[in-house]
């Protein structure tokens, strides 16, 4: 049970660290991000932020990050 817990503080810091990388890139790439972004950011699961991540150097607004997060 305690192994589970682990796991779980693992995979929960793992995600924590790719959104806080991707807030950073998306700060240096488009200056300044809106809370709403920021929310919708915070918000996003694995999944959607891995695709982000690949994407990143297709991104030139905003409305394309939340196109591909939502």
């Amino acid at each position: 049970m305690a192994e589970g817990f682990r796991n779980e503080g693992r995979n929960e810091g793992k995600l924590e660290e790719k959104r806080s990388t991707l807030k950073k890139q998306l700060e240096i790439k488009l200056g300044t991000i809106s809370n709403n972004l920021e929310l919708q950011l915070t918000s996003a699961i694995l999944e959607k932020l891995n695709i982000l991540t690949r994407n990143i150097f297709n991104i030139t607004n905003e409305e394309d990050v939340l196109r591909i997060i939502n």
